[in-house]
């Protein structure tokens, strides 16, 4: 199978993302005209011929460029596997880029990726808050390596920040950035251009910085960050990708060269996604523009109670930025739709999130997020908690606070359920 697909057109029509979901990079004819595309559970595959073995292996290690026409063959599950390869072309359609690899883990995408550029002595950069995970990983393991992580505040515009943080970087190299917008927990948004161009111009001789940007909360469908400079999307595609809570996964895209690093990495550390994986993304993606419209519109109704609730304290959420916030023009030109993440305040603090936590009947208490069913979670003891009490304060990440990823059901039974639970605090 080919890793390079074309857009598909009928008669000069374009096809949209949703449509190329059904049949994108895939051929029936080639496993025995099976209408979805079989799980190729094996390890390794079966060559031609020795001199196929050693041009597969040619191309896969980088040893010579792939001529013109020439298949990226099938190896070794942990290279490459038909139904990784067909995920790639599909995922690449919404972004509109030209490569993707996909990872056992979002986590495993986002270190693969910083590790595949970064050097001792190299410096960091990136957007606060982020996924705990991703924070710890840039504030506490990438020093041992002799890397210096440096933290800006999403939120705000990017020019209050810029100076500061040229000031800090001084004339060490810069490997990348690594930007999350909206930021989890607090839907703070980082405006993705004009951290591009402030990256860009850090460029050295024989160096650029890669501008990475985790878009796992708007997913695919409501923000494409390669149009707006960035080199990589980063996606935990557990999330909405996945979309139904029964799949680990991450996926990285951009250019083809860009990719080359990162999935080279990938073959030598082993995080390359399984094909079951594959297999159950590859459902999800048929249903992922429904799915996720469905949430984007539930939020808003959901949003809008919360609003108006004399116990909620504050509600972050895309829909409801003011027009006079500084970031309006970020998100009109950035997003094209608040997606369905709501964090909120309520009275009382840690207590009255946890009294609120606990009273929920229909939305679960679960961390994770982009699922079909609606998930809630206290960020500052649960996905944040390795982030040190005084930095939450200086985020945003309030002991009141409560993340809700907003799914499939009705509205008007989320709303009573939020409603009721309310009522504890």
């Amino acid at each position: 199978m080919s890793r390079r697909k074309p857009r598909l057109t009928l008669e000069g029509h374009e096809l949209r993302p949703e449509s190329l979901m059904m049949s994108h990079g895939y051929d029936p004819r080639l496993s025995e005209g099976a209408i979805k595309c079989p799980i190729f559970q094996t390890s390794t595959f079966v060559f031609e011929s020795a001199e196929a073995g050693k041009a597969f292996f040619e191309i896969a290690y980088g040893l010579r460029e792939q001529g013109p026409g020439e298949e990226y063959g099938l190896i070794y599950s942990r290279l490459n596997n038909p139904d990784l390869e067909v995920l790639e072309d599909r995922l690449a359609v919404w972004d509109a880029a030209e490569a993707c690899a996909v990872f056992a883990s979002g986590m495993a995408a986002i270190t693969t990726s910083l590790l595949a550029f970064v050097r001792p002595g190299d410096v960091v950069i990136h957007s606060e808050p982020i996924y705990g995970g991703s924070d710890y990983f840039v504030r506490h393991y990438l020093p041992r390596l002799g890397v210096e992580a440096i933290g800006f505040p999403a939120g705000v515009p990017f020019a209050m920040v810029a100076d500061h943080l040229e000031r800090q970087i001084a004339d060490r190299p810069v490997a990348g950035v690594l930007v999350e917008t909206p930021a989890n927990p607090t839907n703070a948004l980082v405006d993705i251009e004009a951290v591009s161009v402030f990256a860009h111009g850090l460029a050295r001789a024989d160096r650029v910085p890669v501008v990475m940007v985790d878009n796992t909360f708007l997913g695919p469908l409501w923000q494409q960050p390669l149009r707006h400079g960035a080199d990589l999307v980063i996606y935990s595609a557990t999330k909405f990708i996945g979309g139904h809570s029964d799949v680990i996964a991450g996926a990285v895209l951009g250019s083809e060269a860009m990719l080359v690093p990162v999935r080279t990495l990938r073959t030598f550390l082993g995080t390359m996604a399984t094909p079951w994986a594959g297999w159950l993304l590859l459902r999800s993606l048929e249903t992922l523009k429904m799915r996720m419209t469905a949430q984007m519109k539930n939020a808003r109704y959901v949003a809008d109670f919360l609003l108006d609730h004399p116990k909620v304290m504050a509600v972050h959420y895309l829909g409801s930025l003011p027009e006079e916030h500084a970031m309006q023009p970020v998100y009109r030109r950035q997003c094209l739709a608040p997606g369905s993440l709501i964090s909120f305040d309520v009275r009382d603090g840690e207590a009255g999130a946890f009294r609120f936590l606990n009273a929920l009947r229909l939305v679960k208490l679960a961390v994770s997020l982009g699922g079909t069913e609606s998930l809630a979670e206290h960020p500052a003891s649960m996905t944040h908690s390795d982030v040190a009490p005084a930095d939450q304060a200086r985020m945003g990440i309030t002991p009141g606070m409560v993340r809700m990823s907003v799914g499939v059901e009705h509205y008007d039974d989320l709303i009573a359920d939020v409603r009721q639970a309310l009522t504890q605090v």
